[in-house]
């Protein structure tokens, strides 16, 4: 079996308050945990490589090693403004960065919490990847087969996603508009 590699952010794990914050179909935060841990496991192997795109926990009973512990797979963290020390010195992640850069199947990926409307490759089919919005900031597809898109929970059936997925969810975006050609989505 090949590596393959997933995507995910706002898991917000022990963090009562996002429930409703984010109306989330969970009778209690309990719940929420098992079905985040339940949805993670049950489509990444060991093996797999999962970059969470912030806000992985936020829990007073918790810590962030004991929910990195019993999640499949090789982790790694683009911080989120949630995750505090605890999170982000946990033994567990493979790193820890602000903004990430790495290629996916011949795809270059940028990845950071926060959404951005232009970022490096942009013009030559590069992808922006997100989270924090919950899924409430538009997504784009570029001229050049890019684009941007929130990989958090709330968007992805609360289940960390392939780049094929989406690719696939791109598809049906609506295309960045001449005035974001013109003032910057095409590297020059």
């Amino acid at each position: 079996m090949s590596t393959r590699t997933f995507f995910t952010s706002d898991l917000h794990l022990g963090h009562a308050n996002v429930i409703r914050h984010c109306d989330r179909p969970f009778s209690d935060v309990r719940d929420m945990d098992r079905a985040l841990i339940s949805n993670w496991n049950a489509v990444v192997r060991s093996d797999d490589e999962v970059w969470v795109v912030g806000d992985f926990c936020l829990s007073k009973d918790r810590t962030a090693q004991s929910y990195l512990s019993e999640l499949n797979g090789r982790k790694h963290l683009v911080r989120g403004n949630h995750d505090k020390h605890d999170t982000i010195n946990a033994s567990g992640w493979n790193n820890v960065q602000d903004i990430a850069h790495l290629d996916v199947d011949k795809r270059r990926i940028v990845l950071c919490h926060y959404g951005m409307r232009t970022w490096p490759r942009i013009g030559r089919g590069a992808v922006m990847l997100y989270g924090h919005s919950h899924g409430r900031l538009p997504c784009f597809r570029t001229p050049s087969g890019g684009g941007t898109h929130d990989v958090g929970v709330d968007v992805w059936q609360f289940r960390p996603v392939t780049l094929q997925e989406v690719l696939s969810g791109m598809r049906r975006l609506p295309m960045a508009g001449e005035y974001g050609e013109e003032r910057g989505l095409r590297d020059k």
